[in-house]
């Protein structure tokens, strides 16, 4: 593969427009693969192209509105530096994606340059990714929200920048809560328990045999992990890990446990132990469902919220922040952001890529046309912005007051492995195969066995 060249910069001649690939998972698999071999060999050649051309790994490659949006983004890019940009997209799921990126990093491999990293990945692939402070101005990195800034640091190192993120929000049924004579939604766990029951049993007096109060994601997978550390946050029971102790084991997380595993077969569906994102969202479109725990993207794919298009539910819901426990609101903080591999063999031009597919304006534009809430506090107060998608000021409000970052940083490479353990513990307690308080306690000894850290 031809990839180094002369160089190219900003202000002249026009360049080719970019490569961008658009493959099948198949396909995908096949270029991932390919490009880890021709890493070491290609980039060898001496032969001198015109300009350098840069390898992007990114991921939600399916949507095709997003691909085309991405496309206009790469050839904005293309046009402003001189610099093109060839698209390889990641596997379909985040855990494969996960693997495809750590085996290629670990490998030494020089491309992809550019990798997309999802919120909880900075620390488990730090160690290949490039310090981007000597790379990108502080006042671009002050620009975006501190805590996704902190979240993306390992060991002093900025190791990606962010460009969307995305959070755990209450959908609810207003014709629903109207007819049972609620004016707003729930507040508190415990209001929601009461309001679902009630709305549940009625709709079923009206003949809907399945109808349910509350669906989420009850899955033994990282979709667990979100909602748990949720209820037992809002309780008070702390995040799994806090100052580098392991601090899960404690009665506010027991309790928050215990009244998850209640709703199970009472106001939520049996079932729920093995949903996951889509699996409540399918319910809740298809009318069967009160209230919904899900991510803001789930419903706001585009400024015409094209997911609920031709659904039961397409304009009789609305937003809101989960409900609160005895200490706090909580909802779970998802996204992500763009590094460097510490391998590309183009530093300075692969960090410019970062830049703008982080920057303000283009950050505006991918949020008026697609489903990416903006890093950048700023972007909020956007007229337009805030006309095309109204749900962006309710994200912004429950983000900033409960927004929890899951212990991925401080837990490094580990925190797959922490996860995994967590979500298990609190799914065999929704399944009823373990009590809260001996799951809590087997959890502390498994995460102190991973991590090596102390328990309190």
């Amino acid at each position: 593969m031809v990839r180094t060249g002369g160089t190219s910069a900003a202000g002249q001649s026009p360049q080719p427009a970019p490569c961008v690939l658009r493959l099948g998972r198949r396909s995908a698999l096949k270029r991932l693969g390919g490009l880890a071999l021709l890493a070491g060999q290609g980039c060898r050649t001496s032969v001198q192209p015109a300009a350098v051309t840069l390898v992007l790994g990114d991921q939600t490659w399916l949507d095709d509105q997003f691909q085309d949006r991405r496309h206009e983004e790469l050839n904005q890019f293309t046009k402003e530096t001189g610099i093109r940009v060839e698209l390889v997209p990641a596997p379909e799921g985040a855990d494969d994606t996960l693997t495809t990126w750590r085996n290629l990093l670990e490998s030494g491999a020089r491309i992809p340059d550019v990798y997309a990293i999802d919120v909880i990945w900075p620390g488990i692939l730090a160690d290949n990714l490039l310090d981007l402070k000597p790379y990108v101005p502080e006042v671009e990195i002050a620009a975006h929200l501190p805590e996704l800034i902190a979240n993306n640091t390992v060991a002093g190192k900025l190791v990606a920048l962010p460009c969307l993120i995305d959070i755990g929000l209450l959908f609810y049924r207003t014709d629903l809560l109207s007819r049972y004579g609620y004016h707003s939604p729930p507040q508190s766990w415990r209001e929601l328990e009461e309001m679902a029951r009630r709305i549940q049993t009625g709709e079923r007096a009206r003949g809907q045999k399945d109808f349910w109060g509350f669906v989420w994601e009850g899955a033994p997978s990282e979709s667990l992990t979100c909602n748990a550390l949720e209820w037992q946050v809002s309780e008070g029971g702390g995040a799994i890990i806090e100052d580098d102790v392991i601090t899960v084991n404690n009665p506010r997380s027991v309790q928050a446990w215990a009244s998850a595993a209640r709703w199970v077969g009472a106001v939520s569906p049996p079932g729920v132990v093995a949903y996951k994102e889509w699996d409540a969202d399918n319910i809740w479109r298809t009318g069967r469902a009160a209230l919904m725990r899900n991510w803001s993207t789930s419903h706001f794919g585009t400024p015409v919220h094209k997911s609920v298009n031709g659904s039961l539910t397409k304009d009789k819901f609305d937003v809101a922040s989960l409900p609160r426990g005895r200490a706090r609101f909580a909802t779970t903080v998802g996204g992500r952001g763009y590094g460097v591999s510490r391998h590309s063999l183009h530093p300075r031009e692969a960090s410019t890529l970062v830049r703008f597919l982080c920057r303000p304006d283009v950050q505006l534009a991918r949020s008026r046309k697609t489903w990416g809430t903006p890093t950048i506090p700023a972007l909020y107060s956007d007229a337009d912005l805030i006309a095309a998608n109204p749900y962006f000021s309710t994200i912004l409000k429950a983000y900033s007051n409960g927004g929890v970052l899951r212990p991925s940083t401080t837990a490094g490479k580990n925190y797959p492995e922490v996860s995994h353990a967590y979500f298990e513990a609190v799914h065999a307690v929704l399944a009823g195969r373990k009590t809260p308080a001996s799951a809590a306690f087997d959890l502390r000894t498994e995460l102190m066995q991973i991590t090596g850290l102390k328990g309190a």
